[in-house]
Formats: C-alpha cells, sequence, structure tokens
C-alpha cells in the first residue's frame, strides 16, 4: 500500500467515525466503540492491514501517556480532596481485588467440561494475567463518556471515578508486569513481587510531583512567541516525564498522571487554550489508539472465544467489580449512600486500556496470549456496549443526577494572562427575580458587572433596566471574588461556576 492510500483510509476512517460518534451520542452509544468498530470493519474488509502487537503497543503507550496526562491537567484538586482516600484505595487494593476474584472465577471456568478444548489447559498464573490486564477501568472510556454527557452527580461520584481512572492504570500495569516476569521466570516470591510495587510507585509518585512542579516553572519561565508553541512544550514535557520515570525504573502512568495533577491545579502561562488544545490532541489519541486496536483483532477469531468471553465479562460487571468495590469501600459504608455505592460498582469501563495490556503477552510470545487478547477485547465490546451506553440512564434511575447544576454555557470566553478579576456565571432562578426581575434590583456588589446574557439561543449585553428570565445564563465580570461569593448566598444562588 502506497503512503497516499495509507493517509486516504485512515483519514476516511476517521471521518467516518466522527460523524457516526454524532448519531451514536443520540442513541447512547460511546463513541469510542463506534471507532472501535470502524477500525474492526476496515481490518475484516481489507481496506486496511494492520498486526503487529509491538506497534499497537507503541500506539497505545503514546495514546494514554496524552490522555493520562490531560486527565490530570483537567481534575480539579478541590474536588477530588474529598474523595482522594477511597480513590486511591479502588486503585490499588480494588484493582488488585478484581484481579484476584476474577482471575481465579476465569481459572475454574475454563476448567468446566462444556468449555472450548483450547482454552481447558490455561494455568493460574496465566488467568490471573488474563484479569489482571483488564483490572483497571479505562481512564479514557470514563473521561469522555462521563465529560460529554455533561452530567453532574451527587455525593461527588463523578469526581471519585474519573480519579480512579486516571490513577488505577499503574497498578494494573504493575500487576501485569509482575505475573509476565513469574510466568517466564517461574518466581512466585510475594517478596519480590512487593519489592517491584513499592520500587516503582515511589519512583512514579516522586518524579510525578517533582517533575509536575518542575514543569510548571519551566513553561512559565520560558516565555515563547505564541500560545500554541506553549502548548506544544507542555505537550513534549509530558512525554519527556513518562519516559524518564520509565527508564529510571518508576511507574511512568503514574509520574505522568500526578504530573497532569500538579501542572492543572497550578497557575500556568496560557492554561484555557492549551486546555483547548490539549482536549483535541487527547480526542486524536483516543481515536487514533481504537483505530488501530480495532484493526489487530480477528473478528473470526472472536467467535472462538465468546462464549467464555461473555460469561467473564457478566461476572467482571455483576460479581467481581461489585465484590470488589464493596470491600475496598467498607470503611466508607456509613458515609458514601448506598445509590452512589451502587454507581460506581456499575461504572467499571473497559476500553482502550486492557486491550494495550493484553498486547504485553502477545509482545512476549505466550502460548496463550492470542486467545487472551481475543477474550479482553471481547469483554471491552461487552462493556463498551452494556455499562458505556447505560450511564446516563442509571444515574437517573438511582437518582444520582443533580438537576439544579448546568454546565456553564460561557466556558470558552477567555480573559489575558495575568488578569485580576474573575468570570463568573449564574443560572437565574424562580426565587431570585419573585420581587424584582430587574437586574438593577440585584444585590450585585462594587466592581462587579454582568456583562453578557445568553436566553435560549441568542445573547445580548444586559443594562440596568434589562428584566430576567428564569433560565437565563448571566455571565459576570467581579475585581472581588469574595464579596461576589456572599453576594450570590445572599440572593440565593448556591449553584455557579467561577472562572468558567
Amino acid at each position: 500500500m502506497s503512503i497516499e492510500q495509507l493517509i486516504f483510509y485512515t483519514s476516511l476512517l476517521a471521518i467516518i467515525g466522527l460523524v457516526l460518534s454524532k448519531a451514536g451520542f443520540r442513541f447512547g452509544i460511546p463513541s469510542l466503540l463506534l471507532f472501535l468498530g470502524v477500525g474492526m470493519f476496515a481490518g475484516y474488509a481489507g481496506y486496511l492491514e494492520f498486526n503487529s502487537a509491538s506497534e499497537a503497543q507503541t500506539i497505545g503507550i503514546i495514546a494514554l501517556t496524552m490522555i493520562l496526562f490531560t486527565g490530570g491537567m483537567d481534575t480539579d484538586y478541590k474536588e477530588i480532596k474529598p474523595v482522594m482516600v477511597r480513590g486511591t484505595l479502588l486503585a490499588t487494593v480494588g484493582v488488585l481485588l478484581t484481579m484476584l476474584v476474577t482471575g481465579t472465577f476465569i481459572y475454574f471456568l475454563f476448567r468446566q467440561p462444556w468449555m472450548p478444548g483450547e482454552v481447558q489447559s490455561l494455568s493460574f498464573p496465566m488467568a490471573l494475567l488474563c484479569a489482571a490486564v483488564m483490572s483497571s477501568t479505562d481512564s479514557a472510556s470514563v473521561f469522555s463518556i462521563l465529560r460529554s454527557k455533561e452530567m453532574h452527580l451527587k455525593h461527588n461520584v463523578k469526581p471519585l471515578l474519573e480519579f480512579e481512572s486516571g490513577s488505577n492504570d499503574p497498578m494494573a500495569y504493575m500487576l501485569t508486569l509482575i505475573l509476565l516476569q513469574m510466568i517466564h521466570t517461574g518466581d512466585s516470591s510475594i517478596g519480590n513481587a512487593l519489592w517491584m510495587f513499592v520500587l516503582q510507585f515511589s519512583i512514579g509518585g516522586v518524579l510525578g510531583y517533582g517533575l509536575g512542579k518542575g514543569a510548571v516553572w519551566f513553561v512559565n519561565k520560558v516565555k515563547l512567541s505564541s500560545p500554541a508553541l506553549h502548548s506544544l512544550l507542555l505537550l513534549f514535557v509530558a512525554f519527556v516525564i513518562y519516559s524518564a520515570t520509565a527508564g529510571l525504573g518508576g511507574n511512568g502512568y503514574l509520574a505522568v498522571y500526578i504530573s497532569g495533577l500538579v501542572v492543572g491545579n497550578s497557575e500556568v502561562l496560557y492554561k484555557k487554550s492549551t486546555m483547548r488544545l490539549f482536549d483535541g490532541f487527547q480526542w486524536l489519541c483516543q481515536l487514533v489508539m481504537f483505530l488501530a486496536l480495532g484493526l489487530l483483532v480477528n473478528v473470526d477469531e472472536l467467535a472462538g472465544v465468546a462464549l467464555p468471553a461473555i460469561i467473564i465479562g457478566l461476572f467482571l460487571m455483576l460479581v467481581g467489580r461489585p465484590l470488589s468495590v464493596a470491600l475496598t469501600l467498607l470503611p466508607f459504608i456509613k458515609k458514601m449512600p448506598l445509590n452512589a455505592m451502587l454507581y460506581t460498582c456499575w461504572v467499571g469501563l473497559r476500553g482502550a486500556v486492557p486491550i494495550i495490556f493484553a498486547t504485553y503477552p502477545l509482545v512476549e510470545g505466550l502460548p496463550e496470549a492470542r486467545m487472551i487478547f481475543n477474550v479482553v477485547f471481547f469483554i471491552t465490546l461487552i462493556s463498551l456496549t452494556l455499562q458505556g451506553g447505560s450511564v446516563t440512564i442509571v444515574a437517573k434511575w438511582l437518582g444520582l443526577v443533580d438537576e439544579e447544576v448546568r454546565t456553564p454555557v460561557f466556558r470558552d470566553v477567555d480573559l489575558p494572562e495575568n488578569f485580576t478579576s474573575t468570570l463568573s456565571e449564574m443560572t437565574v432562578s424562580p426565587a431570585m427575580i419573585e420581587r424584582s426581575n430587574l437586574l438593577k434590583d440585584m444585590s450585585i456588589p462594587n466592581h462587579t458587572l454582568a456583562i453578557l446574557v445568553k436566553r435560549g439561543e441568542s445573547y445580548f449585553i444586559p443594562k440596568g433596566e434589562t428584566p430576567l428570565e428564569v433560565g437565563d445564563h448571566v455571565l459576570i465580570l467581579s475585581d472581588d471574588e469574595t464579596a461576589l461569593v456572599e453576594a450570590y448566598e445572599q440572593l440565593g444562588i448556591h449553584h455557579y461556576h467561577l472562572d468558567v
């Protein structure tokens, strides 16, 4: 295939995936599932040939680095602080329990006489390896689905799920490497495994935080001529953080997520423009990664593992994940409402990350590696279809959707760097205009201006005599954030957005 044909087919597939994602959104079908399907179809129909597990792994590492760094940058520390202990436990203990529970189930399932003959010889370490590669929730899937739905969930469930998905990939990666080493060497020493775990996580955590602080200082110190160049500078800094940490024996995925968290919660030049650019990079990485993984799979082989994959997938969703979450969060049972606990159990989305980790046994050339890859791929399809497609439905059914909170409509409004004033957005409620609906009669503090109103699909600049209506979105500019927050409280406004 010529380079022109390669560019044509890959670009055409990307366009098809993006167009289908718009239709899929209306019917609750996750966009990432459609990208995966487009890749599978292209490979099956013979439009593109891609069968290199090592190249797919490389694409996955690059994409996952970008996704984790951007996810960290987009995570507000104030939001995750109340759930950080729970999220950390889910990202470590929860992943370990998921592997042990699911791996044990896989081992005994494959020994049943009605299972296909080629899977009955799976050893216990290989069963654990199969469970390990899919023991973490997928950050790309969770970030894209929860944020694209623009739902606001009660009881800090959304920050918990996003923090867990962003920080639990390193644990699954570690478990995968440890089991691969055990299978290769035959050394099942718990001491060696614990030492490898402590070394990778301690180096990854320390370097992630330290290099994240260094990245903030560096990008602020180096004043380039364009905001776009600053964004590219930070992008390459993220890849340096991953590769340097991995090269020093640490967990690169953990380091890049923590450094993204540090950068996103610090004062950085051109942060808003960088986040918009990184959001596009993130979607590009997800698209390429899912297309590549879709191309890698042999569709004809999926039928042979359909029965065990369906059983394992349902067990993981209905038993393995819920049991692991319940045991991990047992100390918080009195603080966490039942509906929040149930939703956390359900949104254990599997996506590209388990498939990427499933390429490691393939690259190592293990005998059962292809079967494990196909099982994990099939389970990912099930998870994205059932769990990903029901994220909104289950949240509403459990009464977790906070209808009073709305996504800010002025979030793309940008201010010059080092501008000291605060932009905020409020939504007009019936209580606010009960006494008077005129803007001039509202208790807005000094040094504060209402500069723009969105009503329906129309925008206009308000004046003192402007009558407000319920549902209007008002953009406010203020030099005194404290006074503004106090005014909001006096007006009975408890849901507003600062620094939109």
